[in-house]
Formats: C-alpha cells, structure tokens, sequence
C-alpha cells in the first residue's frame, strides 16, 4: 500500500470514529474505527505519528463512557 493512500485511509478511519461518536454510536463501533486506524499506520510504518492521536481519542472515549448522558433539553 502507498504511503498516501495509507495516510488517507487513516484519516478516514479517524473521521469515522469521530463522526460516529458525535452520533452516539455504540462506543465498540466508535472504539474499532480507532484502532483500525492505529492498525493501518502499523502496517504502513507511520505507527509512531498516529499512536497519540488514537490514544487521545480512546482516551476521551473512556472518559465518555465513565459519564451520564446529558438530559434532554426541554420542549419549547
């Protein structure tokens, strides 16, 4: 694989997770995009430069998961 294709299909895979966290997607879906992420920049050698910008994400995404869903705003 080409070393841009790689950084594209990462940076996909990174929106995914991102997109499908702000969608309230099962925390599992969310989490798998993330570390397919890693998993793409591991075989593409890049593993170094993701590593943290997964981490951050899996790191919020646990921090989530530890809250409360907020309340529904009230009906106008």
């Amino acid at each position: 694989m080409k070393w841009d294709e790689a950084r594209e299909r990462i940076q996909k895979l990174l929106v995914t997770g991102d997109n499908r966290l702000k969608q309230g997607v099962d925390p599992a879906k969310v989490r798998q995009s993330y570390e397919q992420a890693l998993e793409e920049a591991r075989e593409a050698g890049i593993e170094e430069g993701i590593r943290p910008l997964v981490e951050i994400r899996l790191a919020d995404l646990e921090r989530l998961a530890g809250e409360s869903p907020l309340p529904s705003p009230p009906d106008a």
